[in-house]
């Protein structure tokens, strides 16, 4: 089974950059191809303005480019939302360090799926 995971990123994005600990305001993403539980490409996506549509731009960025899975540290509920609307699957990262640690961990089946509980009160991350 193939599947596109993103990873909120700091730059220059990749296996070994730092997760980026809330999605909306990240350098990248790092997009990561997966098929039947190796990955099989990275490449990064620059994150978009909010000014372009506000906290749910990015979601739609990453809906637009193939992403089916997200795994963040931090988020509001509009944009948790905005996931759900469009199909995307939103994993808690659980404090990892860095991307490639964030995707092993997914692929170990260790993250949990995101919750309301842990959206940020007042930001629009």
């Amino acid at each position: 089974m193939a599947i596109v995971v993103g990873i909120p990123s700091t730059n220059p994005g990749g296996l070994d950059a730092p997760f980026g600990t809330h999605f909306g305001h990240c350098d990248l993403y790092t997009v990561i191809n997966v098929e039947d539980g190796d990955i099989k490409e990275i490449r990064t996506l620059p994150n978009v303005s909010h000014q372009e549509g506000g906290c749910l731009a990015p979601v739609q960025h990453l809906a637009d480019n193939g992403v089916k899975i997200l795994i963040a540290g931090g988020m509001g509920m509009r944009p948790l939302m905005g996931f759900n609307q469009v199909g995307i699957d939103v994993y808690y990262s659980g404090g990892v360090p860095t991307v490639g640690e964030a995707v092993q961990a997914f692929l170990a089946g260790e993250l949990q799926a995101f919750n309301t509980n842990q959206t940020c009160g007042n930001c629009e991350n």
